[in-house]
């Protein structure tokens, strides 16, 4: 890569230079600096469209405590956590309901704050992970799917500074050029994570960001611009500030991200066509070809992109269509229930014509054994990916969870979904909530789609490890299907050990009993998917910030295919 690199000194000078380094700096970040102070406009909304801004829109901006000397202003102030009325000194949200927060809760929250990454002062993301006792390798970095978690946890609490921030650091990058190799990436790209570089002699700070080109594997991330335009939409629906979102260079952003989704080519399917690793799940683990994952956040950021456009009605009528085209295929083709599981365990194979009814040609014999077991009476689940001849019937938890919020899942669906999580409680929760992925790869199946990964051993990391950052996904998910016993549940399982734990990454074993065997401690998005859950729970309000209302003309008008009838 070879972009120019500027280095911003701390006396404002600036040095123009030759470097490989993606880098912005206040020359780069001026432009956006002129935004008009938001307008409160009175709006009715619907339960879960409502705007955390009615609760906090009048609060006071909190400070961030980004290292471990700032972080010593908490504990003169730690007695009045829990003191009565209004917010605490400590900064940790009280609970609407009026009884106080788990004792964990301001634990969780001065961590949170010591991960806080400062450029030039200013709050601009969490770092990955706060533990020191291991290689840093790239959890030193600020990940734009990470920072989600954290960034609703920051909303939520009325700190909206940091996400602001965040959103246009990022918004900047995503103007670099782009290399991998001799090859360039597409203009809409935004990076994978980045991270601020202090140069003491030179007194500058840089911004380094990667794109994929250092990740294992050398694959670009898919949903970083789906993340960024769902963040964009909670910043907006938090804080009531619309004049964000409607900056020329936000809505050109919006557009470049979209463009490389919505242009013609050689797809059969309006699904997503991706490479393994792309997502959350960044390492091999036979997600290539139309991850559920990358899919539900598709549709997710369309309909976020939707709210978020200026008129364009050429654009706007290509992200409706697509809406549609993907909501049948998705609806109609991944759902798997009992019915489903029955017709396709009937399927004739080597059909060739227009009514065919195994419209991909999969052989009922590569169905695995387990989902027969696995299947309840009353349930079901969008399956992990569907192709020519490939069915992946592995559950998924994310991709379930955000169909659920961006309403790609029916009403009926979403309370199937809940159906098969309480049936299957020991296996997609057990000890620790919750699986990322079931059931896992062993033997030769792993060998072969893993290409032996030590770090994807049977029920570790993503292949059937336990990630307690998918919490507050699922109690969103819950809220919103009317089902949050089922997150209380989970969040009081996580409760028990999180803390003692010191906050891992992941866990490992079939029941998610074991802290994971190379799991950092500290995770930030471990403390921040907990402390949104939670907030959650307790202010269903801040649903609106990540839930979208079914829309009713997304019924399709041309029937389901025969060949997921019975």
């Amino acid at each position: 890569m070879s972009p120019t690199a500027v280095d911003v000194s701390q006396n404002g000078n600036v040095a123009t230079t030759c470097s490989t380094i993606f880098e912005i700096g206040d020359a780069d970040f001026s432009r956006f600096s002129e935004i008009p102070k938001p307008i409160n406009i009175e709006r009715k909304r619907s339960f879960d469209e409502r705007s955390f801004s009615e609760l906090s829109i009048n609060m006071s901006p909190r400070p961030f405590y980004g290292n471990a000397e700032n972080s010593s202003r908490v504990f003169e102030r730690i007695d009045s956590v829990y003191s009565s009325g209004g917010r605490s000194g400590f900064d940790t949200p009280r609970s609407e309901n009026g009884f106080e927060p788990h004792p964990i809760v301001a634990e969780a929250w001065e961590t949170l704050r010591q991960s806080v990454v400062l450029f030039r002062g200013q709050p601009v993301g969490t770092i990955a992970a706060l533990d020191h006792s291991e290689e840093e390798l790239n959890y030193d970095q600020v990940f734009v799917r990470d920072f989600v978690p954290s960034a609703l946890a920051f909303l939520m609490n009325g700190e909206a500074e940091i996400v602001k921030n965040f959103l246009l650091k990022t918004l900047c990058l995503q103007s670099w050029e782009k290399k991998v190799d001799l090859f360039k990436l597409g203009e809409g790209v935004m990076p994978a994570s980045f991270k601020v570089l202090h140069h003491p002699v030179r007194n500058t700070e840089t911004i380094l960001a990667d794109f994929g080109e250092t990740a294992i594997g050398r694959v670009a991330p898919v949903d970083s611009g789906f993340w960024w335009i769902i963040l964009l939409r909670a910043y907006t629906k938090s804080t009531g500030d619309s004049s964000l979102a409607e900056m020329p260079d936000c809505q050109r952003g919006i557009r470049l991200i979209l463009s490389l989704c919505l242009s013609n080519g050689f797809d059969t399917f309006p699904t997503l066509l991706c490479a393994d690793g792309c997502c959350m799940i960044d390492r091999r683990m036979g997600v290539y070809g139309y991850p559920i994952e990358i899919q539900s956040l598709f549709f997710m950021a369309l309909r976020c992109a939707l709210q978020l456009l200026k008129a364009d009605c050429d654009f706007q009528e290509k992200i409706i269509e697509r809406l549609h085209a993907l909501s049948y295929h998705m609806r109609s083709y991944y759902w798997l229930d009992l019915k489903q599981l029955n017709s396709i365990y009937r399927f004739k194979t080597e059909e060739y014509s227009d009514t065919a009814v195994n419209k991909f040609n999969v052989m009922p014999n590569s169905l695995p054994d387990w989902v027969f077991d696995f299947m309840p009476t009353r349930g079901g689940y969008f399956i992990g990916n569907v192709g020519p001849a490939r069915m992946d019937v592995r559950w998924f938890c994310l991709g379930n969870c955000v169909a659920i919020l961006s309403s790609m899942a029916t009403p009926e669906q979403a309370s199937a979904i809940m159906d098969l999580i309480e049936s299957r409680w020991d296996e997609l929760v057990g000890e620790m909530p919750l699986k990322v992925s079931y059931p896992a790869l062993e033997g030769h199946d792993w060998r072969i789609v893993t290409g032996f990964d030590p770090k994807n051993t049977r029920w570790s990391y993503h292949n059937g490890g336990s990630w307690p950052v998918l919490l507050w996904l699922l109690t969103a998910a819950c809220i919103k299907s009317g089902r949050p016993q089922i997150a209380r549940r989970a969040i009081e399982l996580a409760e028990g050990r999180l803390l003692k734990d010191n906050w891992p990454e992941y866990y490992d074993g079939k029941d998610g009993r074991f802290i994971g065997k190379q799991a950092r401690k500290f995770q930030t998005w471990s403390i921040s998917g907990y402390l949104v859950a939670k907030m959650m729970l307790e202010d269903p309000s801040h649903l609106g910030m990540v839930s979208l209302e079914e829309d009713k003309q997304m019924t399709p008008h041309c029937r389901r295919s025969a060949s997921w009838s019975l």
